[in-house]
């Protein structure tokens, strides 16, 4: 059906017609974009069962990977740019007067992650089909995802995300695959066939029905699957008691993305959320490997488990419970295989993100886990007080279990053959801070995989005139082998090319600036420097060392006649955790000196200040591509990797970022003259955090411009009422700024200034931005992939 435009259009416009029963010329764009949808999945279906019959005849090892968020973006473009089959597409539809790039624009992004770890599991997954190896994603269906952001008044708003308003035309529902996932109850134990045995009786019943999506190869006639759980009542649901009371909470499991655990209800409903995830998961699976293998024995043989972060980890208890209880082996087979199956990516430094559940919650809910996590507990704290015999304070800090919390990194690592941090940095934190202890007591356990993004959604589909223009001067290899690339950078010193890329650029700004006066009703000026800082809002990303600096230029228009900046616009977008108060505030005062400083006469044409509403995947593909500067300024030692540094890169941006997660190995790709560092290093950080000496108060005291700008939160400055930005103001000189914005501060001026001169050297700029190009291949999540495959996961391609 795509061998050709002519054979498109026959097929598109007879598969439209029994679709919705009209003639074409009464069509809308939603009923053109679940046509093209239904037959681009169509159209896949035989490579994606020949896929899944190649693994099983091969008897190749498949990996799992497993993550409670997937950001997976719009689709259609991604599947016909990996399919081969755009071109044909966008002409067939050109010649029925229809826009490919105004169907794309009828999907709703997928409602299944919040940031970049959702992203990372999105590009892991394309770079698995892309690379042909066997390789499949388990989420969960969240029918409203995280929320819809509106701005209203300078403030967030949180509306329920629609994303399956009108469905998913890329999913198929399996209930024939469904199984039942228990919660509460009790456990019986009983002696028999030589054994103990544990029986879950009273437990509350819930369905899980999987629905599968194509993960749709490069070019290479490989379709893996996501699968995705959705919570439905049970026809075992308790015959007394409320049923739709039983409904109601059986269907918010996979109804948002992190409700709010701010009460007891919302943590319950998260617990819920981990277990409902990797139950379903694990008892798919293990069905999966029975109809090709007769002995789960050699299951690790096999098979892969992969935990995204500490949300999955009770995979490990629940693999190990389906072995003992549902298939008979004791213990220690179980251990060995359940240990030698599941790995572990760890995304944080932060202490307080680890993630503890109480008891208390725990236990009622999950009896049956919680009696086996005792057990991997008392066994591995006898293992320490072998090794450490009489050191109580090492034992207490290591133990899964103390103090009345279950600790969930601990029982991850204790429970994995393999723990990797995300970028160097990240893992040397891991071993000589975080989790030194366990290093010290499983350094085999350890090991980094620097995180990557997959190059062909974050260029050659984001920035199709960019990737065209690289073709052309070096063909198309990098394509497949990112790390072609490379051969970008004489190109850096050729005048010719320079200008191509400038060209490029200038129209993707044009195009944004276009969207942005769309979006907000603001004229920004294309040929102004686009500083982009776009991530999830948390205090320690610091887009507020962003906004003090703003109000810093702001003041030095204001009062000093002489003082001038390179004309710049300052483009925002985030989101807060709902419960998230002081992130919260944090888009206020973002909004509110957008609103004073975009008024006024006297800097609007120098200074604009954006901020983007509802930022997610598909709005991103419009900014990364326009953006000069990528403000990569957390505190250092706090961000694990980061991958939007590595998208904003690849498309030409130039770094400007602290000497924190990937950003120290982007330096060490482009080199020093290539990207703009600043402020305290990990060491210093941590140093502070373990001596002490840090007084905010005096950098208050003793800089003017920083005291000006934090009494402006305050003092009127703006049409506010003044305790509006008390938080912020405490959090900085009442708190001793735990995120080292005050200290950082000056630097960061300084490091803005050298971007500012080096963005009036054209040619300079170029070449930088030339060689950020060339050296992102890098930072492909195939290399990524391509090292977990052989060095953790033991798969190879299944072509």
């Amino acid at each position: 059906m795509f061998s050709s435009k002519d054979a498109f259009k026959k097929h598109f416009l007879e598969k439209y017609e029994m679709m919705f029963g009209k003639c074409f010329e009464e069509s809308t764009l939603s009923e053109l974009y679940h046509t093209l949808g239904q037959m681009v999945r169509e159209y896949v279906s035989h490579a994606w069962i020949e896929t899944n019959e190649r693994n099983r005849a091969h008897q190749k090892k498949q990996v799992y990977y497993f993550s409670i968020e997937f950001l997976l973006g719009r689709l259609l473009g991604n599947n016909l740019l990996n399919l081969g089959i755009r071109d044909v597409v966008e002409e067939g539809l050109r010649e029925l007067g229809v826009h490919l790039t105004e169907v794309e624009e009828q999907e709703v992004d997928a409602g299944l992650g919040n940031g970049g770890l959702g992203r990372l599991a999105a590009c892991f997954l394309d770079s698995l089909a892309s690379l042909a190896l066997p390789g499949h994603g388990v989420g969960i269906r969240y029918k409203h995802g995280l929320f819809d952001q509106k701005i209203i008044d300078g403030y967030q708003v949180e509306l329920p995300e629609q994303w399956l308003r009108n469905g998913n035309v890329w999913e198929i529902r399996k209930e024939s695959q469904s199984v039942e996932v228990k919660f509460g109850g009790e456990v019986q134990v009983s002696y028999g066939n030589g054994r103990l045995m544990f029986h879950h009786i009273n437990a509350e019943t819930v369905t899980a029905v999987p629905y599968d999506m194509p993960v749709i190869g490069y070019k290479n006639n490989t379709v893996n699957t996501l699968r995705l759980w959705s919570a439905e009542p049970s026809q075992f649901r308790p015959e007394k008691g409320d049923v739709m009371k039983y409904k109601r909470e059986t269907e918010a499991i996979s109804e948002f993305l992190y409700p709010d655990d701010s009460h007891i209800e919302g943590k319950i409903l998260r617990l819920k959320q981990q277990y409902f995830l990797v139950s379903a998961g694990l008892k798919s699976i293990v069905s999966t490997y029975l109809k090709s293998n007769s002995n789960l024995r050699y299951f690790h043989h096999k098979v892969a488990i992969h935990v995204n972060d500490t949300h999955p980890v009770l995979a490990i208890p629940e693999l190990m419970r389906i072995l003992m209880d549902e298939y008979g082996m004791g213990w220690d087979e179980a251990w060995e295989i359940t240990t030698n199956t599941i790995s572990y990516t760890n995304h944080t430094t932060l202490s307080e993100a680890l993630e503890k559940w109480p008891i208390s919650i725990f236990k009622p809910l999950l009896p049956r886990i919680y009696m086996i996590v005792e057990e991997i507990n008392e066994r591995f704290c006898r293992s320490l007080w072998t090794r450490y015999p009489g050191d109580w304070k090492r034992i207490e800090e290591m133990a899964i279990i103390a103090h009345g919390v279950i600790k969930m990194a601990h029982l991850a690592i204790v429970g994995s053959h393999s723990v990797n941090g995300v970028a160097k940095i990240h893992t040397d934190i891991l071993k000589k801070r975080e989790m030194k202890l366990f290093y010290e007591y499983y350094p085999e356990k350890f090991n980094n995989k620097t995180n990557g993004i997959t190059h062909r959604r974050w260029l050659l589909k984001a920035n199709p005139n960019l990737a065209k223009t690289i073709c052309d001067a070096i063909g198309d290899r990098w394509i497949a082998n990112p790390q072609k690339l490379t051969s970008l950078v004489p190109f850096a010193k050729d005048n010719s090319f320079k200008q191509k890329v400038y060209e490029v650029k200038q129209n993707n700004k044009r195009a944004l600036a276009k969207r942005i006066k769309q979006m907000t009703g603001i004229a920004v000026d294309e040929q102004s420097m686009f500083d982009v800082q776009v991530k999830r809002l948390h205090a320690y990303k610091r887009q507020l060392l962003n906004i003090l600096h703003i109000m810093y230029l702001y003041n030095r228009l204001h009062e000093d006649a002489k003082f001038s900046i390179t004309p710049t616009t300052f483009i925002f977008g985030a989101k807060a955790s709902p419960g998230y108060y002081y992130a919260k505030k944090i888009i206020k005062l973002i909004n509110t000196l957008a609103d004073k400083v975009n008024s006024d006469p006297k800097t609007k044409d120098v200074l604009k200040v954006i901020f983007l509403e509802n930022y997610r995947v598909s709005l991103a593909e419009e900014i990364i591509p326009a953006a000069d500067v990528s403000e990569q300024i957390s505190t250092a030692s706090k961000e694990a990797s980061g991958t939007g540094n590595m998208k904003f890169m690849m498309n030409g941006a130039i770094t400007l970022g602290t000497l924190d997660g990937a950003n120290i190995e982007i330096l060490e790709e482009v080199g020093p003259n290539n990207i703009f560092t600043f402020g305290l290093t990990a060491d210093q950080v941590l140093a502070y955090q373990k001596n002490g000496g840090y007084r905010a108060i005096e950098y208050y005291h003793h800089d003017r411009d920083l005291n000006q700008v934090i009494d402006q939160l305050i003092n009127g400055f703006f049409p506010v009422p003044t305790h509006e930005f008390e938080t912020i103001y405490d959090s900085l000189l009442v708190q001793n700024d735990e995120y080292f914005v005050l200290k950082d501060f000056r630097s960061y001026v300084r490091a803005h200034e050298r971007v500012g001169t080096a963005y009036e050297d054209w040619d300079s700029w170029m070449e930088k931005s030339i060689i950020n190009i060339a050296k992102s291949g890098h930072f492909s999540s195939d290399r990524t992939i391509q090292e977990y495959a052989d060095e953790i996961w033991g798969i190879t391609k299944s072509v």
